[in-house]
């Protein structure tokens, strides 16, 4: 392996800017996706300079994914670790005023983004004889999931489908794909959630708080490491306490 090229998808999220400033000296290139604001990472790429190269690319469009694949294989950094964190938009809704369009767009974001970047970079990296996945999901593939988030259950649950599927497929080609299943995390990402629920959430557990950034960020940072060469098609929770 000639180089180390870790790409990060939503990583202007909390988790992805964060994961991207711990884990950069690991990395000889480290492809940054982002879609509308991106200060953070213009931040990052003050001090990363070249080796943070930060690509656009909307999800939501089939041929704008396609063309951040090609841009990313024009650059010629192909990616020997993928860290996929993209969901829609998490909303507290009752099914019967869920639209279609709804699980489609959660979908197109989370999954079908998998699919046609896994697709480009898997056989590169099974010609290699190596790789690493790390898929984000969620607490709720663990257990019984909250009422009203239907879409986006219904999302996280596809991604590790995939993720059971694929590492089986690619466990003899030196390619290690697994998920992270954390709790709720106190994130950007629930601004959609009310704030009682997000409170209720946190007493409920048996630390009495959400989750943060950093408490699953090494998790992330194991899973991409050699240390984690013999661990493939898990669900990791990271569940604050609570016993799943």
């Amino acid at each position: 392996m000639s180089e180390k090229v870790l790409l990060v998808t939503g990583a202007s999220s909390d988790v992805g800017v964060e994961l991207i400033t711990q884990i950069s000296n690991e990395y000889d290139y480290i492809i940054a996706h982002h879609i509308g604001d991106n200060s953070k990472l213009l931040d990052l790429k003050k001090n990363l300079a070249d080796k943070l190269i930060l690509l656009e690319g909307n999800f939501l469009d089939e041929d704008d994914t396609y063309k951040f694949v090609g841009k990313i294989k024009e650059s010629g950094k192909i990616p020997t670790h993928i860290v996929h964190l993209p969901a829609g938009r998490c909303e507290n809704m009752k099914f019967s005023k869920v639209t279609w369009d709804k699980f489609q767009s959660d979908l197109n974001i989370a999954l079908r983004s998998l699919v046609i970047i896994l697709n480009a970079f898997l056989p590169i990296m099974a010609k290699n004889k190596y790789g690493k996945v790390v898929v984000m999901l969620t607490s709720y593939t663990k257990n019984i999931p909250p009422k009203y988030l239907s879409s986006y259950v219904t999302s996280k649950y596809s991604l590790l489908g995939l993720v059971k599927a694929l590492s089986n497929e690619y466990a003899d080609k030196g390619i290690r794909i697994n998920g992270i299943s954390p709790s709720m995390m106190e994130t950007k990402f629930l601004q959609s959630i009310p704030e009682l629920i997000v409170k209720q959430n946190a007493m409920n557990s048996p630390t009495g708080k959400n989750l943060s950034v950093s408490d699953v960020i090494p998790t992330f940072k194991f899973l991409l490491s050699e240390n984690a060469d013999c661990i493939t098609g898990q669900n990791i929770a990271i569940t604050n306490g609570n016993i799943m």
